[in-house]
């Protein structure tokens, strides 16, 4: 069997860059821009401007509001206002808080039985209990989140949006002169993005081409995106793009395989503008096997990441003689849940519908949340070498850390019978060394049943506890392939 090598070089262009330089002043003088937003009179405009005041008490209201934009009105929501398309009462919506000041979210939608919205609320961007987002308490992640209760419903009446319900009261100071910072206000048109892409593969750093569009459009001020903006989205790109005949090469490489064997198993996943996004495979022979080794399985994407931004994803089994098996793999855009849903779904079907009866896999929050929809009846169990490998890095702060912590955690991981001991060990390890307040310690305990051990010995796991037979395979993948191993060539 052949390893596919999906990875392509980019050419390196001799042409000379100041022949590849977009001329963004021409390009910019086309592109269309949301234009500043001018209110009708003086004393409009003193009242918007007041809006951005940080009240005493937090509390901010905005007040009515009758500003021009492109010769339309924008007055403050009130109920009975009708609007011919939910595109137009969002549209709505985002001016009139872009010009007050507030984010604009979509907290709920109703859809009728054409899959049509019928029912919206529409609110600010801050409303929403503030979580906190990462476990790591030593480098906490601020949230934005106030509760704020300022929102608009919409119920669709005779084809039309009529406002039903308004709150304009805000919890939290407003900020106009930002507005154009908030995600719902940011966006890179495709023009924009077509221009990037060229002077990516030509060579031209992003600063330069950010700041080209800069001066194009008079000022930062008037550009409705940021650099990061930008750079999120070429980051993207990479990850999608294989470059000149990579992505044809693959797809003839699937045909020839198909051709000679049609067990052979091929399926790749296109985005809206047909470049590769996620692509599967698997023989004959990896197919087979599953049927006779197919009740534990372990899956990893540590292995390698090529020049695309593209995590090598492999299903990986032992058979009965210890030896790993290859059960089939993927290349994936990005490890989000859609995308793990995708891969798992491609592959159980792949595996006629088969569902392995043990997964094995580390932390990943995306993996776990993509196992519980494509696999619900298999038991999941997280990668034990992953998890007391950041014991250091967690624990090494305490006093005791060395003095008897490591032992006495390693003890009550390894050496417990049953539940009712490992429960009595654990208690005494937090009461003992004082980690009540830990939240990795927190969290590890809340998902016990998914990799302590005496949790996990009524399951068949042949001999499996971590996601080293995936690590062993990736050994033998390194004879052929590497970061930088063009696609093209390989096929060829």
């Amino acid at each position: 069997m052949h390893i596919v090598q999906i990875f392509e070089n980019r050419k390196t262009s001799t042409t000379p860059l100041i022949d590849l330089v977009i001329d963004f002043s021409l390009f910019l003088q086309n592109a269309s821009y949301p234009t500043p937003l001018m209110t009708t009179s003086s004393a409009t405009s003193r009242r918007v401007e007041n809006i951005g005041d940080v009240v005493e008490h937090g509390i901010a209201g905005t007040s009515q509001l009758e500003d021009v934009v492109d010769g339309d009105t924008i007055e403050e929501p009130q109920s009975g206002m009708e609007f011919n398309s939910f595109e137009e009462l969002m549209n709505y919506y985002k001016q009139y808080a872009k010009k007050c000041g507030f984010g604009v979210m979509t907290r709920r939608t109703k859809k009728g039985d054409d899959e049509t919205v019928r029912y919206v609320t529409l609110g600010c961007a801050r409303g929403g209990k503030a979580r906190n987002r990462t476990l790591n308490v030593a480098r906490p992640r601020p949230t934005g989140k106030t509760e704020c209760k300022a929102k608009i419903n919409a119920l669709k009446v005779d084809g039309k949006f009529r406002l039903t319900t308004i709150h304009n009261i805000h919890n939290h100071g407003l900020s106009p002169k930002k507005s154009r910072f908030f995600r719902c206000n940011r966006e890179v048109s495709d023009s924009v993005k077509r221009v990037l892409d060229i002077n990516d593969e030509a060579g031209i750093r992003m600063n330069k081409s950010f700041g080209s569009l800069v001066v194009g459009a008079g000022g930062f001020e008037n550009l409705p995106f940021l650099e990061k903006d930008c750079r999120n989205y070429i980051d993207k790109a990479r990850h999608l793009r294989l470059g000149k005949g990579g992505a044809g090469a693959l797809q003839e490489y699937f045909c020839r395989m198909q051709c000679k064997n049609p067990g052979f198993f091929a399926l790749m996943d296109l985005d809206d503008e047909g470049r590769l996004k996620n692509v599967f495979w698997a023989d004959p022979r990896s197919r087979e096997v599953y049927q006779y080794f197919g009740d534990v399985v372990t899956f990893d994407t540590t292995y390698l990441t090529n020049r695309y931004g593209m995590p090598f994803a492999p299903f990986v089994g032992v058979n009965h003689h210890g030896q790993s098996i290859l059960l089939g793999a993927g290349l994936i855009s990005s490890e989000d849940t859609e995308t793990f849903v995708w891969l798992f779904q491609t592959w159980l079907k792949c595996m006629g519908g088969i569902t392995p009866k043990a997964i094995i896999t580390d932390q990943d929050r995306a993996m776990k949340n993509a196992i519980v929809v494509v696999f619900p009846e298999s038991r999941h169990r997280l990668c034990l070498w992953h998890i007391l490998k950041k014991v250091p890095e967690k624990l090494s702060s305490y006093a005791s850390y060395k003095s008897g912590m490591k032992n006495a955690l390693l003890k009550c991981v390894y050496d417990s019978q049953s539940v009712e001991e490992f429960e009595k060990s654990w208690d005494q390890l937090i009461t003992t060394y004082n980690l009540h307040e830990n939240a990795w310690l927190k969290s590890l305990y809340t998902e016990r049943e998914h990799w302590v051990p005496v949790f996990l010995k009524d399951c068949f796991w042949a001999g499996m506890s971590t996601t080293q037979r995936s690590e062993s395979m990736n050994a033998f993948f390194d004879g052929y392939v590497h970061a930088k191993t063009n696609l093209k060539e390989f096929v060829d």
